[in-house]
Formats: structure tokens, C-alpha cells, sequence
């Protein structure tokens, strides 16, 4: 596993590894969806981000099977009917933070985040807002924002329309710390 981590690491990151470098193995993903007949709840955590502190750059992606639902059934028709993760494994984000933040100063900081979210196959330019935290050299972002499903052609059959919302919220929180080669 830790191999694989490091691949995709690899994979992801746009830039050179170095001081300014820091990762996230374990990233906390959760989505929540409120519909008249029921909530849906779903979370992972096994997101993984890398975050270049001089260049501000962010990436993160996530495995689409990988959240988990109270309910088998949710997460079976959550992977085969909406976000057919078979065919779309893996949900992305890259983007650059605007705001340049000292790491090396402990404190909570405003941050907005623009960038391409990929679910479902499509991109979207996207700006987030978030909160990033440092406190004795170790770094935490979060984040909600709300993902359409429209936006991403993740379409909801009309028999089902009431049971699952248009709108998706998602909360993320990731805990960075400084890449050793």
C-alpha cells in the first residue's frame, strides 16, 4: 500500500518535490445529500493531496468506491448508477491557492482555492473556499462546497428524483505533512 501511495504521488504532483512539498495520505471526504424521503450520507477516508507551499499549487483525488455508505444498497447504486465509478475511478481537483501563506508562522488563515474538479469524467473550473490551519509545522486544510450533479452529467432518474438531491455537499479536511524523499 505505502508504494502505491507514493506512486500516486507521484502522479499527481506538478511540481518538483522539495522543502516547500507536503502530503496528505488520509484525507477526509464526506458528501451529504438532503432529499424529502432520505439523507444521504457518505465518507472516505483515503483521499490523498499534495500541496507545494511556495507555489501555492493543490492537488487532491480520491477513489470513487472507496466512500462509504450506512446502507450497502446507497453504495451499490452510488457507484453503478450515478457516478458509474467502473468506468470513472477517480475524482480530482487541481488547483492554486491565491492567497500565499507563511507555513512556517503558526495560525488560521482564509484561503480560496481555484482550479479543474474532475467527477464523473467532467471538468469544471472551479473556486473553493477553505480554511488552512498551521500549528507546530503541521499543516490542515478544510473545506465544504456544493458539487451539481448537473454540472458533472451525473444524471437521477425521474422514479428516483425525490429520494436523491440536485445538489451535493461536500466536506473535506486533510492534515499535510513535509514530504521526505
Amino acid at each position: 500500500m505505502k508504494y502505491i501511495v507514493m506512486i500516486y504521488l507521484a502522479g499527481i504532483s506538478i511540481f518538483q518535490a522539495g522543502q516547500d512539498t507536503y502530503v496528505c495520505k488520509n484525507a477526509k471526504i464526506s458528501l451529504y445529500s438532503s432529499a424529502p424521503i432520505e439523507d444521504i450520507k457518505a465518507e472516505t477516508s483515503s483521499a490523498a493531496s499534495v500541496f507545494n507551499s511556495t507555489t501555492g499549487e493543490l492537488d487532491f483525488s480520491v477513489n470513487i468506491q472507496s466512500f462509504q455508505f450506512e446502507k450497502s444498497l446507497m453504495q451499490e447504486h452510488f457507484n453503478s448508477d450515478y457516478m458509474e465509478s467502473d468506468k470513472f475511478p477517480k475524482a480530482t481537483f487541481k488547483g492554486t491557492i491565491k492567497e500565499h501563506v507563511d507555513v512556517s508562522k503558526d495560525g488560521t488563515y482564509p484561503v480560496t482555492v481555484t482550479g479543474d474538479l474532475t467527477v464523473h469524467g467532467v471538468t469544471q473550473k472551479r473556486t473553493i473556499p477553505g480554511t488552512l490551519t498551521v500549528k507546530s509545522g503541521v499543516i490542515t486544510m478544510i473545506s465544504q462546497f456544493i458539487v451539481k450533479c448537473a454540472d458533472h452529467h451525473i444524471k437521477i432518474p425521474s422514479i428516483v428524483f425525490h429520494n436523491i438531491a440536485e445538489n451535493i455537499q461536500m466536506n473535506v479536511s486533510a492534515t499535510y505533512t513535509a514530504y521526505k524523499k
